[in-house]
């Protein structure tokens, strides 16, 4: 066997110092890189942050995003969204937040450009943008928090473009399922402009959530078939889209986002009797009084409906099961 030359030796002495220095180096490197690949994955992991204004809106982001979204809802269950103030919690939500989904309703007048400055690079989606809206039955707010609307003459008037519509337009678009499926097409796109990696997720939760509210909206054509034409009577008038797409007309208790002085509320009483209206409908932030008035002089009752419930879907089922109800 040839033993190894003094240079030889020499080189092979070299090398292992030269390894033995290194490899902590290389053992450092490793370690870094694993870590920065770990915190990589992590932030890929993170959901996407969404802010929307009430708990309809809610369904339509949980279902088209998935586990790939974390949705906030600013107006939960039992909240006011005419007079709603966020809670500093939702505050630090709201600054993490994304995208945030606005949809109209009161209490965005005063806080939207309080949540833009808690999240400069926030992006403000208004969902009325994706239907065409209509003007509140009779309701004429003179106050800072609304604008004046003025009386449509047609029922044609009612309905314009976000853009066109003057006065107080109706902020209640996703009553009907087939606008809210035009919303959940918006949030689709915004959810895939926010986050492009989850393009294909967000497509098929659309596709999904599509498939079933075109089956809750024949299901509802098919429960209301012939009431086409006949009026219900309810004290907040949350329910004009809804009305709108069944050939239903609503007629509000509420007047001006008041409640009825005794003179409206003897022409109410006379409009209910005229229609046949044996129901009225209140919801749960509403005061019944009016509602239980009207009823008392009609030998009628009163019936709760929530236009702001989280289950949109069997909502949906529940209140048109009370319209057929009261329509017979």
């Amino acid at each position: 066997m040839r033993r190894p030359g003094v240079t030889e030796a020499w080189r092979n002495l070299r090398g292992n110092e030269m390894h033995q220095k290194m490899a902590p180096r290389l053992a450092l490197t490793a370690l870094l890189a694993w870590v920065f690949a770990g915190l990589a994955a992590s932030a890929a992991a993170e959901p996407l942050a969404v802010l929307v204004s009430v708990a309809p809106q809610q369904y339509l982001v949980d279902r088209v995003g998935g586990e790939r979204v974390h949705t906030t809802v600013l107006v939960g269950p039992g909240r006011d969204p005419h007079a709603y103030e966020p809670s500093p919690r939702q505050m630090a939500e709201a600054s993490r937040a994304r995208v945030y989904f606005r949809v109209g309703v009161d209490f965005e007048e005063v806080w939207l450009e309080r949540i833009r400055q808690a999240s400069p690079s926030l992006r403000v989606v208004d969902q009325r943008e994706v239907v065409t809206l209509r003007q509140v039955e009779g309701h004429r707010h003179d106050g800072p928090r609304h604008r004046r609307a003025a009386e449509p003459e047609t029922a044609d008037a009612q309905r314009q473009p976000a853009a066109q519509a003057p006065g107080r337009a109706d902020p209640h678009v996703w009553t009907s399922p087939p606008l809210a499926q035009r919303m959940a097409a918006q949030v689709r796109d915004e959810l895939t402009r926010a986050d492009p990696a989850g393009a294909a997720a967000y497509a098929a939760g659309y596709a999904r959530l599509a498939r079933d509210l075109d089956a809750l909206d024949a299901e509802i054509r098919a429960a209301l078939a012939g009431a086409q034409g006949r009026r219900f009577m309810v004290f907040h008038p949350a329910w004009g889209y809804f009305a709108d797409t069944y050939g239903l007309t609503q007629v509000p208790i509420e007047q001006g986002g008041k409640e009825p002085g005794a003179r409206t509320l003897a022409t109410l009483i006379e409009q209910a009797r005229d229609a046949g209206v044996q129901v009225i409908f209140v919801g749960p932030r509403d005061n019944p009084a009016p509602a239980q008035a009207i009823a008392r002089a009609l030998g009628g009752t009163v019936a709760a409906v929530d236009p702001l419930a989280a289950d949109y879907a069997d909502n949906l089922r529940r209140v048109t099961a009370a319209f057929r109800a009261a329509l017979r």
